[in-house]
């Protein structure tokens, strides 16, 4: 079983990377293969418009898109991670996405794989359900399995979104703490590695 991880923050190893890692130990421990592949290191130019995937199921151009093709077809399952951007993933990411294509107009070749996603901002109610929702929204063009991860005991949120607020003192003014701080969004994290982990091999 393999799960890879693609991470679209332009800083590399820092915290949506950790929530990518704390989904992919989770399953590691499970006894699945992960892979990180940070968006950051790769040269992936932008999608031209020119039409030619409308006829084959590769792109025209050939950049580091070409790896990234070749290990999403063969992972079991793909969780993406992106903070929030002006209320959505950031461009890198985006950018990814459009690159996507060739693997959706002939047809969707990515069917049937089991998804998930993370995101961190700076306050809860700063788009992390923005960027959820367009990662949501990629997987499901894809006719992709999307995991929403529910850890055991109270509901304490929805998805896998940190924040760096850590609360808000007497005088009103938010108090911050790292993205790696966020106990809840880590729990969830775990849960997603667990329950991505349960649903391939349940569709094995």
């Amino acid at each position: 079983m393999n799960i890879l991880a693609i991470n679209g923050s332009h800083r590399a190893g820092k915290g949506t990377a950790a929530l990518l890692n704390a989904v992919l130990e989770s399953a590691g421990h499970q006894g699945a293969t992960c892979e990180l592949i940070e968006l950051s290191h790769l040269d992936i130019r932008f999608c031209s418009g020119c039409n030619a995937c409308l006829g084959r199921n590769r792109c025209a151009m050939h950049d580091d898109m070409d790896l990234l093709y070749d290990k999403m077809m063969r992972a079991d399952g793909i969780v993406l991670g992106s903070p929030v951007y002006f209320g959505t993933v950031s461009a890198r990411m985006k950018n990814f996405m459009d690159r996507t294509r060739p693997l959706h107009m002939v047809d969707n070749a990515l069917a049937g794989k089991v998804a998930g996603m993370v995101t961190c901002a700076g306050l809860p109610d700063c788009g992390c359900q923005g960027a959820l929702a367009a990662m949501d929204h990629f997987f499901a063009t894809h006719e992709m399995l999307v995991v929403h991860p529910r850890p055991l005991g109270p509901v304490t949120g929805d998805g896998v979104a940190a924040t760096q607020l850590s609360r808000f003192n007497e005088a009103g003014d938010p108090e911050w703490r790292s993205v790696k701080d966020d106990e809840n969004a880590f729990k969830c994290a775990r849960r997603l590695g667990h329950d991505m982990f349960n649903l391939i091999a349940r569709l094995s």
